[in-house]
């Protein structure tokens, strides 16, 4: 990403780091040096009092102060050069005695004050001085004085050690320092990965849910703010498919009251015009053997159970079409409520097609599905199972040739589609428009024959006009395919 926070992360690291190395190596170069003159005036004035201490008690001329003597020496880079008042060397530190006691000597008579010569300290008994060496080149602090017993002494020590320690400290700051930097990098893009997961994971999880796909949840257990805001996205998503499956519903609700006023009116003219035409075919077959058992005209038992098993099949043709005309009128009276939920269509069918397996083998049917992964739509579940058992109980009446009903499931874009194909006679152009219209049957005596009242059909259209999908039927050389079309929950690239 082009502004990813891991190496927003990395470079802030970096340029501190960076920072914190040249502020190092500024700090060294401008006071690094003062510091150590500073510490080595404090340590001259230190071994100042120790000497003279000693020289006050007597004791500068025993063994014990001979080896304390070379520890300050060696400790603290120091030569050393003690003289009485005769000037009889007492103590130093050097083989070369000449050189320290005329320069001793100098300070005493004030001569050889050069401008390599520059005055840190004064006092009544001592004076100190940074000094430029005129053989060697080499820069000195020099301290000179007079004891309280009336002895001479120097100290000289030099300060291009400090010069090449900051050189050498410097040198070191920035190998540490490259080194240390690219360990921190490694270690803060380890680290900061730890950062940005579960902030990548949360902007997945807001993608899908920008194409309404609400299964994904955050499953993240840590304590950070991070972790909340997974928490109060799963809150959120859960809140979002609520308010779209009621949104949706009502959105159903109303187009269908907007289209109900227009249609109420006609729907109840065409339901009792229909209704009368196709009772009255059942009503007279019931009436006239009813009259005849009435008057006796069969002439034993087994007409008489003729007659009984017409009057009983003809009312139970009756009930069922009424219970069908009640579903029906429901639907397009707007007195059912079309439920807009979000469930799997694969699941839904294939249970569907396992209970009725043992009805397909009875009747030698071949049935096929293939294996399709899950998919979820917005529709009502129930009534979209009530529109695929009437595809498929349409399609076990008309099975013939092979005998196979094929089930399938087409994926495009947003959508999905549902359908049944079976294997027989299709049906004739002109009737196609005609099928989806109430009590309209295209081989009647066929539809008598296995309890058929023409309204299947009207209802599949019914429920796919309640809920505004689009459905239809395609005639093929070998059979026919009905068809449904349902919203899917995301989008989706073209498949069969």
């Amino acid at each position: 990403m082009k502004y990813s926070i891991r190496k927003q992360f990395a470079l802030i690291f970096c340029a501190l780091m960076a920072g914190t190395i040249l502020l190092c190596w500024f700090i060294n170069n401008t006071f690094l040096e003062k510091y150590y003159l500073n510490n080595k005036k404090k340590v001259m004035l230190s071994v100042y009092h120790t000497i003279n201490q000693a020289s006050n008690e007597g004791t500068i001329r025993t063994d014990d102060f001979d080896i304390e003597f070379q520890k300050i020496c060696g400790k603290y880079n120091i030569n050393i050069l003690l003289l009485d008042v005769e000037t009889k060397a007492i103590k130093i530190s050097i083989n070369d005695y000449e050189i320290m006691r005329r320069l001793l000597l100098d300070y005493l008579f004030k001569e050889d004050r050069s401008d390599n010569c520059r005055l840190l300290a004064a006092d009544e008994n001592y004076e100190m001085y940074s000094r430029a060496d005129g053989r060697t080149s080499l820069e000195y602090v020099d301290m000179w004085g007079i004891l309280d017993n009336g002895s001479l002494f120097l100290f000289r020590t030099p300060l291009e050690g400090i010069r090449d320690s900051v050189v050498l400290a410097n040198r070191f700051l920035a190998y540490v320092g490259t080194g240390s930097a690219l360990l921190g990098i490694f270690v803060i893009w380890l680290v900061s990965r730890k950062v940005t997961e579960p902030i990548m994971e949360l902007a997945r999880i807001s993608e899908k849910m920008c194409h309404l796909d609400f299964d994904v949840k955050y499953t993240g257990n840590s304590q950070t703010e991070i972790a909340l805001l997974g928490k109060n996205i799963n809150k959120l998503s859960q809140t979002l498919e609520t308010t779209i499956s009621e949104l949706k519903s009502a959105n159903n609700e109303l187009k269908r009251d907007i289209e109900k006023k227009n249609r109420i009116d006609e729907m109840r003219k065409e339901f009792l015009s229909n209704v009368s035409h196709e009772l009255k075919t059942p009503i007279a077959l019931i009436q006239g053997y009813a009259e005849g058992l009435k008057e006796g005209i069969d002439d034993g038992l087994e007409s008489r159970d003729f007659y009984c098993g017409v009057i009983m099949d003809e009312a139970s043709k009756m009930n069922h079409m009424v219970t069908k005309l009640l579903s029906l009128n429901q639907l397009e009276f707007g007195t059912d409520t079309v439920a807009m939920e979000r469930f799997d269509i694969t699941m839904l069918i294939r249970n569907y097609l396992q209970s009725a397996e043992i009805l397909c083998r009875q009747k030698e049917i071949s049935l096929r599905m293939e294996d399709y992964p899950p998919v979820s739509v917005w529709a009502d579940e129930f009534k979209v199972e009530e529109v695929f058992n009437n595809y498929f109980s349409n399609a076990i009446n008309h099975v013939a040739g092979n005998r196979v009903i094929d089930v399938k499931l087409t994926l495009k874009e947003n959508r999905v589609r549902v359908s049944v194909f079976n294997t027989g006679i299709p049906i004739p152009e002109e009737s196609i428009p005609h099928i989806w219209e109430k009590f309209y049957k295209v081989d009647k005596a066929r539809t008598r024959e296995y309890g058929g009242s023409g309204v299947g059909l009207s209802i599949v259209k019914a429920i796919m006009d309640a809920m505004n999908q689009s459905y239809g039927v395609i005639n093929y050389d070998n059979g026919v395919e009905f068809w449904f079309e349902l919203e899917t929950s995301e989008k989706r690239n073209e498949h069969a």
